[in-house]
């Protein structure tokens, strides 16, 4: 017998040209992913009436938007030519329609930060009836930023799926899931973190979403693929998913535990963020890891084309069975 050979591509070369991206993308995945959080729990504190949850969190969002947009562009080849992916709207492209959300929602978000300052107006004259009506635009523009916050967490789920990067590809089910919930769990983090205790309860009940969300569909990603699976629990990108499944559940428990204390629920937020930055950058990694081994490139195409020729010789089959049977009741 002649023992089974051990794969290989031409000359050792990877079958696909690994991502240019740099680890700016990685951090644009959680800034992008902590303002939308970030507008999600700030509209949760705006309608249960939690004044100094729903500021921090609005700032926290126009922070992590300037952030976020910052390494996106940062990134690009030419950054100075950004605008001219504003020039067309395209909705086959993850991309184009990921610059409008990013853009759509940057106004929106921006606008119920500057409402922020109504309180430092004075009283008397247009001012004081700014005073007023900057409250209610606040508002209006953070409910706004917060309907649109889905789509900016979930967005660039859709454009790594896009790639025919192995790992990212075949995980388009979960991936969404997985950043929607990270989000969700970090401005929830955020709100935990810089909100006090009297006033952090729908952050904490948000975090408990977010994380149930986020660990269930990397546990899905992490074993239910198979081979391509695989680049997720091993060397560097595994070693990050780890984290952040446990400073998940460390976030967790100081959402469960931190309605007393401040520390506790302090503590729980960072980890939170934590565990939300190691996520991103261990979907990042491991998809890099698949792009550079052919081994999963190749053999997942050879188990699709086997299992078609296996399907096809059981359809044949069949209508052989088929044809004898009605041969001999003739």
């Amino acid at each position: 017998m002649v023992p089974d050979a051990e794969f290989q591509s031409y000359y050792g070369r990877a079958v696909l040209k690994a991502p240019v991206w740099t680890h700016d993308i990685a951090i644009y995945l959680f800034t992008g992913g902590l303002a939308a959080g970030s507008a999600l729990v700030a509209a949760g504190a705006d309608l249960t009436g939690a004044p100094t949850l729903r500021r921090n969190l609005r700032l926290t969002c126009l922070g992590a938007l300037g952030a976020s947009t910052f390494f996106l562009i940062k990134d690009l080849g030419r950054p100075e030519r950004f605008h001219h992916m504003l020039r067309v709207a395209k909705p086959t492209s993850p991309m184009s329609v990921g610059t409008w959300v990013l853009s759509a929602f940057g106004g929106l978000a921006g606008a119920a930060a500057v409402t922020e300052a109504a309180p430092l107006l004075p009283r008397t004259g247009l001012l004081g009836l700014g005073r007023k009506v900057l409250p209610a635009a606040g508002s209006a523009s953070g409910l706004a930023a917060a309907a649109v916050a889905p789509a900016l967490a979930t967005y660039t789920a859709v454009l790594f799926a896009d790639t025919a990067v192995p790992s990212w590809h075949e995980v388009y089910r979960e991936l969404p899931f997985m950043f929607a919930g990270s989000a969700l769990a970090s401005g929830a983090g955020a709100g935990m973190l810089l909100a006090p205790v009297t006033e952090a309860a729908p952050a904490r009940r948000l975090a408990l979403i977010g994380a149930a969300v986020e660990l269930t569909a990397a546990h899905r990603l992490e074993e239910g693929h198979g081979l391509l699976s695989e680049p997720y629990t091993q060397g560097r990108p595994g070693k990050l998913l780890r984290a952040a499944r446990a400073l998940t559940l460390v976030g967790v428990a100081g959402a469960v535990a931190g309605g007393r204390s401040r520390i506790v629920s302090a503590l729980g937020g960072a980890a939170l963020l934590g565990g939300s930055i190691a996520t991103r950058f261990g979907v990042f990694e491991g998809g890099v890891a698949s792009a550079k081994d052919p081994k999963y490139t190749v053999v997942p195409q050879r188990e699709r084309v086997d299992a078609r020729g296996s399907a096809k010789e059981k359809r044949h089959s069949g209508i052989a069975v088929d044809e004898d049977s009605s041969a001999r009741e003739g």
